[in-house]
């Protein structure tokens, strides 16, 4: 399942064996009464059941579930499942553990594989969901067969409304033999691009004294997947900070530093609920000042960081 704003796309894949299957587009949202996640098997792109004695999804029906985390690890989502036409009366128990290895390997591989590095861009999610509904259907050429290696996949359960073997399974990400091309038809810009292009937007400005600066950085939000760059005076110093509950610390030299300087906090990513935010707490000395940042796919936060003496008369 991928996420992009409020809406989830993806694959699911009803199996027998790895030959055996009948894979679906998934569509669906989140649904911001209860935080509950609601998708469906839109529309069936691969049928290589040859006679397999799977239930027949005529109807579209939708399955609702929320997020179960009981340990470190651990991940399921555990709810319902809706008939179409009825959506008062459950038809069955929905449970959906992750798991650590995929059977399949499809297009969004390289979406799950690199989300928090850029991938988790709209555009770049609808131009893989293009090819995603576009597979192989060569009948002689086997899932084994064509995915020589297994994935990470999300999460896969047994049907609930038969006993008959057959599987079910939601995958996250697969690539098929195209995958140089599809890497590089929708490469996403790089950090350094991001910070060329985008409007710099001024929060907070800092006076430096003493030897150092310490600046810590936190997820001013649900912790989500914000992933950030900064730079200093225009040249990027660190990549790849995720933001969590705890702390990143940077520290500065402030002899290093210029009178006047400029620190740009550049969102690699959005996260799952976006603007990219970020708490700064700054130590200046026995001082502590505190900034609420933004980032988006547009604008980066500016803090400028300026030597007190430099303002004296």
């Amino acid at each position: 399942m991928i996420l992009t704003g409020d809406s989830i796309t993806g694959t699911s894949y009803y199996y027998e064996s790895p030959s055996r299957y009948r894979r679906y587009i998934i569509k669906g949202y989140v649904d911001e009464t209860d935080n509950s996640v609601v998708w469906w098997d839109d529309e069936l792109i691969e049928d290589k059941t040859k006679a397999l004695s799977l239930f027949n999804r005529k109807k579209r029906g939708e399955s609702k579930a929320d997020f179960n985390c009981p340990g470190p690890g651990v991940m399921m989502l555990d709810g319902k499942m809706y008939a179409a036409d009825n959506q008062t009366k459950p038809e069955g128990d929905v449970h959906l553990d992750k798991t650590e290895t995929a059977i399949f390997k499809d297009e969004w591989d390289f979406i799950i594989k690199n989300y928090t590095l850029g991938t988790n861009d709209p555009d770049i999610i609808d131009s893989v969901a293009l090819i995603a509904q576009q597979p192989n259907t060569r009948s002689d050429t086997t899932a084994s067969e064509k995915t020589p290696t297994v994935s990470p996949p999300l999460v896969k359960t047994e049907d609930p409304r038969k006993d008959s073997g057959v599987k079910s399974q939601i995958v996250g990400v697969p690539v098929s033999r195209q995958d140089a091309k599809v890497e590089t038809k929708i490469a996403s810009p790089t950090i350094e691009q991001k910070f060329t292009s985008r409007e710099k937007v001024f929060q907070k400005q800092i006076p430096l004294s003493g030897d150092s600066i310490e600046l810590q950085f936190y997820d001013n939000a649900e912790i989500d997947g914000d992933s950030i760059s900064l730079f200093l005076n225009g040249k990027m110093i660190f990549e790849h900070v995720r933001l969590t509950d705890k702390a990143y610390v940077v520290k500065l030299s402030v002899n290093d530093l210029h009178e006047d300087n400029e620190l740009i906090m550049v969102a690699e990513n959005l996260g799952t609920i976006p603007p990219n935010t970020s708490y700064m707490v700054a130590i200046v000395g026995d001082k502590r000042y505190d900034a609420q940042l933004a980032s988006t796919e547009n604008s980066s936060a500016m803090i400028k960081l300026i030597k007190a003496a430099s303002h004296e008369p």
